[in-house]
């Protein structure tokens, strides 16, 4: 019996290959593995003493041989296949134990020249691997060192089954085809969002959560690989075990907050905000925001883009949160927050932008397949904003217009945004029209509507939305434009004197 040993990561495997020594295996392998069982106190074998065949090409050839993959992929039952092996002096490989050149964090690194990153494209490591998974019936194939342990028992108490041989195999095929979509999304770039054909690569961040969005349903949490932060990468420092709504709004939450240069806090509620505001003081922004909506926020989802103060705790003590998301916390709100039983304090990584990590696709399963889009994230320039009406918007009004805009981004269609001195006042979400919204709107805003401005992420396809929110006291409104009714919308915007810009541009989230 012949075990093969080549890994990269070699976490575990001495102990894995004593116990197959143990076993009556013969220890082959290569290179750097070699050198690390043999000062082990293991006999191994070097593998180009068993091929006849010297490494090649700085190690870029050396499992790639005839007596590497007849011994691999002969089958037991068949006894010709056994009769060639014997006629040409190949001994069976019974059990492979390999993981693969570290691509994904080469390709993480800064700087990192093409010519490095070439030289860790593995090629007979996914050959050797594929090769022993496809001849599970036969042979053993361990790639993730987090099953070396369980491994090793059972080769020190007879061997694997034909299932779990079968289950490691399926681990073995995942393992490279995750390296393979890594290795092709490297090669694409950027230039081509959209290939013929794509595989997408993640990686699960722990075991199942809880449930899904209800408790009949199973859910799990994946990360993107190479990671690209966010919240799957967050650090949680306190609270109960996050659900899967949890990260759904926590996500929201952190994209709301992350979307202004300016402090900003942002409150969600089944991942629409509810409240968000900019200030320069973190404190008064999380009050202005909980003043958005405070029916909502009760049991809703805190974000911050800037680490969390004591006084911004102090604030925020007495009302029930169900998770905070920030790039940090003060020692002294830590103290206050951490009083809080099941309150789940989570901590964004930094992002080389400073706020929400690169995500080139957005996707979406729908049924039999896959809907992809690139992200929603436009630099817009309020001051080119095409003015359209009698009256243009002042400063401030164009300060809060643009503010209303951007939070307009996170609110599911149809969305009516008020807001004023850069805090929402009410919002309007996911309504069949948009005269509902604007009705919603109004409603949440009560007396404070009066004098705040309006962002519609699409345009008013009839003046009666937009006669609606006048009724309510806005003085100044933004949108795309682009209605075939926009003059009769733009003519009732004149008769109730407020100001109106087209911004040419829409925000739909559905």
């Amino acid at each position: 019996m012949k075990a093969l040993i080549s890994v990269y990561d070699k976490t575990g495997v001495v102990e894995l290959a004593r116990a197959l020594q143990e076993a009556g295996y013969g220890l082959v392998s290569t290179g750097g593995t070699h050198r690390t069982l043999t000062e082990a106190g293991l006999a191994v074998e070097q593998l180009s003493d068993v091929t006849g065949s010297p490494e090649m090409l700085d190690g870029r050839v050396k499992t790639l041989h005839p007596v590497v993959h007849g011994g691999l992929l002969a089958r037991r039952d068949l006894p010709e296949h056994m009769g060639e092996l014997e006629a040409h002096g190949i001994a069976p490989i019974d059990v492979v134990v390999g993981n693969l050149y570290p691509f994904e964090a080469t390709v993480s690194r800064e700087g990192i020249a093409d010519a490095d990153v070439l030289e860790n494209i593995d090629i007979g490591g996914p050959t050797m691997l594929r090769a022993a998974a496809k001849n599970h019936p036969a042979v053993t194939v361990v790639v993730d060192p987090a099953d070396f342990g369980w491994v090793a028992e059972r080769i020190r108490a007879g061997g694997t089954s034909l299932e779990e041989r079968r289950r490691l195999a399926a681990t073995a095929f995942s393992h490279v085809a995750m390296y393979d979509s890594i290795v092709a999304a490297w090669m694409r770039g950027s230039d081509d969002p959209f290939p013929k054909e794509l595989s997408i690569g993640v990686r699960r961040v722990s075991g199942e959560l809880r449930y899904g969005e209800n408790p009949h349903q199973r859910g799990a949490l994946y990360a993107d690989a190479p990671s690209r932060g966010g919240v799957v990468a967050a650090e949680q420092l306190h609270g109960k075990e996050l659900s899967y709504n949890n990260i759904l709004d926590a996500d929201a939450a952190w994209r709301a907050a992350s979307e202004f240069s300016g402090q900003a806090v942002s409150v969600i509620k089944h991942t629409n905000p509810c409240g968000l505001a900019v200030h320069a003081d973190q404190a008064e922004a999380y009050r202005r925001a909980f003043d958005g909506d405070p029916v909502s926020a009760y049991g809703g989802i805190l974000g911050f883009n800037r680490a969390v103060t004591g006084e911004a705790a102090e604030a925020l003590r007495r009302v029930f949160f169900e998770v905070i998301v920030a790039p940090g916390y003060e020692d002294a709100a830590m103290e206050i927050l951490q009083k809080k039983r099941d309150l789940r304090i989570l901590r964004i990584p930094e992002t080389p932008s400073g706020g929400l990590a690169a995500a080139p696709l957005q996707v979406r399963r729908v049924s039999g397949g896959l809907l992809l889009q690139t992200a929603d994230a436009l630099d817009e320039d309020p001051s080119a904003w095409q003015v359209v009406t009698q009256r243009g918007p002042s400063e401030t009004e164009l300060a809060d217009l643009a503010f209303a805009w951007r939070a307009a981004k996170h609110i599911k269609s149809n969305t009516i945004v008020l807001a004023k001195g850069q805090a929402l006042v009410g919002m309007g979400a996911g309504q069949p029209n948009r005269v509902n919204s604007v009705h919603l709107a109004a409603r949440a805003a009560g007396e404070r509507a009066s004098g705040t401005v309006l962002a519609s992420d699409a345009f008013f396809p009839f003046a009666d939305g937009l006669e609606l929110a006048a009724e309510s006291g806005i003085t100044a409104v933004v949108q795309p434009g682009g209605s075939i009714r926009d003059d009769e919308v733009i003519a009732a915007a004149d008769k109730a004197g407020l100001a109106m810009v087209f911004t040419g541009v829409r925000h739909f989230l559905h």
